[in-house]
């Protein structure tokens, strides 16, 4: 605990950290009190059913991922999604589309102009998320009488303006942190959300346990258990194959000597180079089987396909599920990670593996590595994201608390955790402190 509170203190008096965890805190408060504001028109005492109605199923994971505020009707109501799918929509099309190729090799200019692109697209799909949002109120248990100026065009265009502009201030907030603050803004503005909800998920787990379903020593296993799978995550998040590298090395005269003697360094290879893209696109996918079962439910096999896919924790759903995150794993990295490119960059830098020709045999060489690699990664991100539907039919944990188990979001919580942590190491290391993740003497020199 000493150790905490000295490394607290070591991040407090370095000016330029401090100024951007202030900043990074306050933005992320005003994006919590924005979550909290419910749109114009709408009676918030009649909002329980829709709370109710948000708390499991795909819903319930909308709604963490927004910190509450698509149930509570907020102005931040859709939250920071838009803007992700706009941003995959925008990295996909960069596979076939010449014009976003061209931007990926302009540099600095390019990726601005990307980025204006990917903001662009995330005001298209809000005008068409946000009256669906709206017009769903009802199907979601708002009653008629909640809506104070009816569900006319006088409630829905402004509604709509402000759903749109609530989407665009968090993308606002979210770029705001990224440049000014600590971390990457938009998955703090994710993760922020996630936990907003755990502690309301933890209680009602507790409640549960002690009216006599458990106990709590059972709770204490539960907590345990949780821990376990965190380590976990985070050895998921953090593994990587070493690539060894020898570089040539310049010699006295300008010329370069291939020998044992030259600089070498490493290729890091991720386990899990796809990060949780793969189970937000399995997610999105796996609205489609219960949609084709409520549309044909008048033979047996819609209606067999409309209750096994609307239940998250069920085993055909999650069966489905986790062999899309399998093969969308290997997807994803084969468009993410050019090891052709790096086979390239390899060799102009002087570069080589040993035993490896440089050029097209080194690219073969990463890319039949990134395949074996990826299995393994592929199989456990897999057995992470089903993880709460295990833990519900194993220890009857409660809906809300058992998608911490795992899935998106465990995941999306580790990873930005862990880039967090490493930025502000990173701040510490430069200005001799000990770092967040480094035990041992303070390096500070006078």
């Amino acid at each position: 605990m000493k150790k905490f509170f000295e490394i607290i203190s070591n991040i407090w008096k370095i000016e330029e950290l401090r100024k951007r965890v202030l900043m990074t805190l306050s933005l992320l408060l005003v994006y919590r009190f924005g979550a909290q504001v419910v749109l114009p028109g709408i009676d918030t005492s009649q909002l329980a059913a829709l709370s109710s109605n948000t708390e499991q199923g795909i819903l319930g994971i909308l709604n963490a991922f927004t910190g509450g505020a698509f149930a509570n009707a907020s102005v931040f109501a859709l939250g920071i999604m838009p803007y992700i799918s706009a941003s995959i929509v925008v990295q996909l099309m960069g596979i076939a589309v010449p014009y976003l190729q061209k931007l990926d090799k302009e540099g600095e200019s390019g990726r601005k102009t990307k980025n204006q692109i990917t903001r662009w697209l995330t005001i298209g799909i809000c005008i068409v998320q946000a009256p669906a949002y709206l017009y769903s109120l009802g199907a979601l248990g708002v009653p008629d009488s909640a809506f104070l100026l009816g569900k006319g065009l006088n409630f829905i265009v402004p509604s709509v303006i402000i759903l749109v502009t609530g989407c665009v201030f968090a993308m606002w907030l979210g770029e705001k942190i990224t440049d000014k603050g600590i971390g990457n803004g938009i998955s703090l503005l994710i993760m922020i959300g996630i936990i907003a909800t755990m502690p309301q998920s933890f209680v009602q787990e507790a409640v549960t346990r002690l009216d006599g379903n458990g106990g709590p020593m059972l709770i204490l296993v539960e907590v345990i258990l949780w821990f376990v799978v965190i380590l976990a995550c985070v050895l998921l998040v953090m593994a990587t194959r070493k690539i060894p590298v020898q570089y040539a090395r310049r010699s006295a005269s300008g010329g370069y000597e291939k020998n044992i003697m030259g600089s070498r360094q490493y290729i890091p290879l991720k386990l899990n180079a796809s990060g949780v893209m793969p189970i937000i696109f399995a997610q999105a996918i796996m609205f489609a089987p219960g949609l084709l079962g409520r549309t044909f439910n008048d033979t047996a096999v819609g209606q067999w396909m409309e209750v096994q896919f609307q239940d998250i924790f069920g085993l055909a759903y999650n069966i489905l599920f986790a062999l899309l995150i399998i093969i969308f794993t290997y997807f994803y990295t084969a468009i993410t990670v050019p090891t052709n490119k790096m086979a390239d960059d390899l060799k102009r830098s002087g570069g080589f593996i040993p035993g490896i020709r440089p050029g097209k045999e080194t690219g073969s060489f990463l890319d039949k590595i990134m395949s074996l690699i990826t299995l393994p990664g592929s199989i456990f991100l897999a057995i992470i994201a089903v993880l709460p539907a295990i833990v519900v039919k194993l220890i009857d944990i409660q809906s809300g608390w058992a998608l911490f188990y795992g899935g998106t979001s465990l995941l999306i919580m580790v990873g930005v955790a862990i880039d967090t942590v490493q930025q502000v190491n990173a701040y510490l290391l430069n200005r001799h402190y000990d770092g967040l993740m480094k035990t041992g003497k303070n390096r500070k020199v006078a």
